[in-house]
C-alpha cells in the first residue's frame, strides 16, 4: 500500500515527496508532454540528484486538458490505470493530485484522495477559468482532504468552488530541514566564492528573476543605496511581458559591475546551494510585483531566507508575507528599502528578530508540512482554515 502523487514537476513539489517519502511509501508520477502523447505508452524511471528522488515519468498527450481533445482524446482512463498497475491494493493507496487538470482521474481512483494545490491556477495566464473553477469543484467534491497553500487559495476553494471548509488543512511552501541552524545567526556568514570580491553589505535576492519581481523599484533601490552591493542568485532567461519591467532588468544585467562593481548576477544555482548565499546576504530583499498568481501563492523564498535568520525586507506583492511581520520589514518603494538599510547598517545588520526567525524556521520546513498533511488526512484530525 503506497501513497502515489501526480505529479512532482515543480523543485516544491519534489522537496515534498522527499520528506513525504520518509514517513510513508511514495511514488512519484510526472507525466512528459508529448505530441503523439496520446498514441505512446511507456513508462521511464528519473532519478532526480538534488533533492534525492525517484519519479516515474510517462507521456500525455499535449493540450489533453482542452477542449477538443479532452473530448476526444481523454486521459483518465489511461493515467488512472497507470497508477492502479503499480500499486497491490489501490482501494487503500492514497493518491495525492497537485493540479485541478487531474480531477477525472481522482474521481475514477478507487482510494482516499488528497487535492494538494501549490497554485491559484485560474490566474496563469492562457488558462481558462471558467473551466478552472469547474475542475476545482470536482477536485473538492471527490478530495477527502484539500491542502491549499494559502489562505487566499483555501478562500478561493472555500467561496468559488464550494469545498466544505472542515475538509481544508493550509499547507503553505517551506525550506529543507538541513537548512535549519544549530542557533541563530546573528551576523552574516562567509560568502561563496564567486561573491567574495565584492564590498560589503550585501543585499540579496534569491529565485526565478523574472516576472513576478518588481525590477523598476529594485533599479530605483539599488541607485538610492550606493554603498550596497546588490547579489542576484537564480536564471534570468524567462521573458518578462511588460515592457518597463524588462528593459529595468536587462539595465541592471547590462550594468552588472559598471556602478562600482556593485551588481552581481550569478547564474542559476542547484537548490541545495541557495542556503549559502541566504546566510551570507546582509540584508534579503524579496521585491514582489503584486501581481497573480504570485499574490495568493505561498513564498519559497520566504522561508529560505527565514531559516537563515537574516534581516528581510519584502514588498506587498505576497498576500502570506502581509502578515510576517516582524520577522521581515514590509516596503513599498526604493526610497523605503534605502531607509530601511540605512538603521541597519548602523546596527550591523542586526535587527532584533534573529532568534525569533530561528524559532519559526523550526516549524517552516517540508518535514512539518509533510507530517501535517498526514495528520490532515485522518479522520477527525482536520484543521480548518
Amino acid at each position: 500500500m503506497s501513497w502515489h502523487i501526480l505529479d512532482t514537476g515543480s523543485i516544491w513539489l519534489k522537496e515534498f515527496a522527499v520528506e513525504l517519502g520518509r514517513m510513508v511509501p511514495v511514488q512519484n508520477w510526472c507525466p512528459e508532454i508529448r505530441n503523439f502523447g496520446w498514441f505512446e505508452d511507456w513508462e521511464r524511471m528519473e532519478r532526480v540528484a538534488d533533492p534525492r528522488l525517484s519519479i516515474t515519468r510517462f507521456p500525455l498527450q499535449r493540450g489533453y486538458a482542452r477542449f477538443p481533445l479532452a473530448q476526444l482524446l481523454p486521459f483518465a482512463k489511461k493515467t488512472e490505470a497507470r497508477i492502479r498497475a503499480a500499486e497491490a491494493a489501490p482501494e487503500r493507496s492514497t493518491l495525492i493530485c497537485t493540479a485541478p487538470f487531474y480531477a477525472p482521474v481522482a474521481e475514477r481512483w478507487p482510494g482516499p484522495v488528497i487535492y494538494y494545490l501549490t497554485d491559484m491556477t485560474a490566474k496563469y495566464a492562457g488558462m481558462n477559468a471558467r473551466q478552472i473553477l469547474g475542475l476545482d469543484r470536482r477536485m473538492c467534491r471527490v478530495a477527502g482532504t484539500v491542502c491549499p497553500n494559502s489562505v487566499r487559495i483555501a478562500q478561493y476553494l472555500t467561496r468559488d468552488a464550494g469545498c466544505e471548509p472542515e475538509k481544508i488543512t493550509v499547507i503553505p511552501n517551506a525550506t529543507r530541514e538541513e537548512n535549519l541552524l544549530e542557533r541563530p545567526l546573528t551576523c552574516a556568514a562567509a560568502p561563496p566564492a564567486d561573491i567574495t570580491d565584492l564590498p560589503r553589505p550585501f543585499a540579496g535576492v534569491i529565485g526565478n528573476l523574472a516576472m513576478n519581481m518588481d525590477w523598476v523599484l529594485l533599479e530605483n533601490s539599488i541607485g538610492k543605496t550606493p554603498d550596497v552591493s546588490w547579489v542576484f542568485v537564480g536564471p534570468t532567461d524567462m521573458r518578462i511581458p511588460e515592457a518597463a519591467q524588462s528593459e529595468a532588468r536587462a539595465r541592471l544585467i547590462g550594468r552588472g559591475g559598471q556602478i562600482g562593481g556593485r551588481i552581481r548576477f550569478v547564474g542559476a544555482k542547484p537548490y541545495g546551494e541557495l542556503a549559502r548565499y541566504a546566510r551570507a546576504f546582509d540584508v534579503a530583499v524579496l521585491p514582489y510585483k503584486k501581481q497573480e498568481p504570485t499574490y495568493s501563492g505561498s513564498a519559497t523564498r520566504f522561508y529560505e531566507h527565514l531559516a537563515a535568520c537574516r534581516p528581510m525586507l519584502a514588498t506587498r506583492g505576497f498576500h502570506e508575507l502581509l502578515s510576517k511581520e516582524p520577522l521581515l520589514r514590509l516596503v513599498d518603494n526604493g526610497e523605503e528599502v534605502a531607509a530601511a538599510i540605512e538603521p541597519l547598517r548602523r546596527a550591523n545588520f542586526k535587527d532584533g528578530v534573529e532568534e525569533a526567525r530561528w524559532r519559526a524556521s523550526r516549524e517552516g520546513t517540508w518535514q512539518v508540512r509533510a507530517r501535517d498533511l498526514l495528520a490532515a488526512s485522518k479522520p477527525g484530525r482536520r484543521k480548518v482554515a
